[in-house]
């Protein structure tokens, strides 16, 4: 009989980021830290099922950088610098995810390394010098081409124009527009709260002191009203916390999350300008061979090597694009699925809210008559 899973047999990644503190003098010298406690059964995590660090901005730009350039195409959205962001995986979520990220050695590091070993990783990269040899070999030709189009006024197919690529760069920046407008007024919002609670909670106070100058029965009044303004302020200052929990900070999110998407766009366009050149300049050297082999070249050897050598560059930047094309296409239906989801719920909850507001200060405001 097989034995029914629990939670301990499940594979699971529970990771908080807390507690930010500001260490350092001045505006160069300072910085946060955050504490970042990580609980999990993943093999992978051999240092035990619990694990405290503590990590800098830095140490998060660090990774998402090492995430963004290893797993070309997967959307790896960078959190606030001034956000407390609190992430839990479930036994489905690390299941779907580790096929595409497959629980990388650098998130390990970032989750289990301690801060002397976290800095040395984080700036073994920096700089141009500690760039891959094949790096500096593409930038290289990158400037050469553009510098030879430029002369020869030669223009390339250098954009990806298919329907569905175009739909979804306009998809993105639609959905960009609309997101920046929605949180522009969810800001709006719960600063218009925040201010009216202030307001209603001072002059609650003044009328109490009015009221105290005053005999019955409109002292008792003046003192009545205080304490439903003072009421009705509380609220609106809890109903703009939660405002800014449930609703504004779920936008936020979600503008980063696009802004990730467009990165990766970019570096589609980018991945697709290369493999488009590199097949070009395959076609060339194909040609210069056929042409040398038939006036039987002392060059043809040369020729050869030249064209094995870009040709098989212009396979790994086909194979490159294709990759991309296709963790895209993966990532863009999970991305339209959760956010459907957590975007309904935050609606729900902000609707919610607004509701319970509104019955609040009408209960507040109900006056008993004798």
């Amino acid at each position: 009989m097989q034995r029914p899973r629990t939670r301990s047999s499940q594979p699971y990644l529970s990771a908080s980021v807390t507690d930010p503190v500001k260490l350092g003098n001045g505006v160069v010298q300072a910085y946060i830290s955050y504490r970042v406690f990580t609980k999990t059964n993943l093999p992978e995590y051999h240092k035990g099922p619990e694990k405290i660090v503590i990590r800098r901005y830095s140490d998060f730009v660090w990774l998402r950088h090492r995430l963004f350039e290893k797993y070309k195409g997967v959307f790896v959205p960078l959190p606030e610098k001034s956000a407390v962001e609190k992430f839990r995986f479930s036994a489905e979520f690390i299941e779907m995810r580790r096929a595409a990220l497959d629980l990388s050695e650098d998130l390990r590091t970032f989750l289990q390394a301690d801060e002397e070993t976290m800095e040395r990783f984080r700036f073994q990269e920096t700089g141009l010098f500690k760039t891959k040899p094949a790096d500096l070999m593409q930038m290289f030709r990158d400037v050469q081409s553009k510098v030879s189009d430029a002369v020869l006024g030669k223009e390339k197919p250098v954009e990806e124009t298919t329907p569905e690529y175009e739909k979804l760069k306009h998809y993105v920046s639609e959905l960009e527009n609309h997101l920046a407008e929605a949180q522009k007024h969810a800001y709006r919002l719960v600063k218009r709260h925040r201010e009216l609670g202030q307001s209603l909670l001072d002059f609650g106070k003044a009328v109490k002191l009015l009221g105290a100058c005053e005999g019955e029965p409109i002292g008792k009044a003046f003192s009545d009203l205080g304490t439903k303004s003072e009421l009705v302020s509380i609220k609106l200052q809890k109903e703009a916390q939660q405002v800014l929990m449930n609703f504004e900070e779920p936008l936020k999110d979600y503008v980063r999350y696009v802004q990730s998407i467009k990165a990766t766009i970019g570096e589609r366009g980018s991945a697709f300008r290369q493999h488009c050149e590199l097949a070009e300049t395959t076609k060339l050297k194909e040609i210069n061979l056929d042409k040398l082999m038939l006036t039987r070249s002392d060059k043809v050897g040369e020729a050869e090597n030249e064209y094995r050598e870009i040709k098989a560059e212009s396979e790994e930047a086909t194979i490159k694009f294709d990759r991309i094309v296709k963790r895209m296409d993966e990532e863009i239906v999970r991305f339209q699925e959760e956010k459907t989801e957590e975007m309904g719920v935050a609606f729900h909850q902000f609707a919610k809210g607004q509701a319970r507001l509104a019955n609040g200060v009408a209960d507040t405001n109900k006056l008993d008559y004798i």
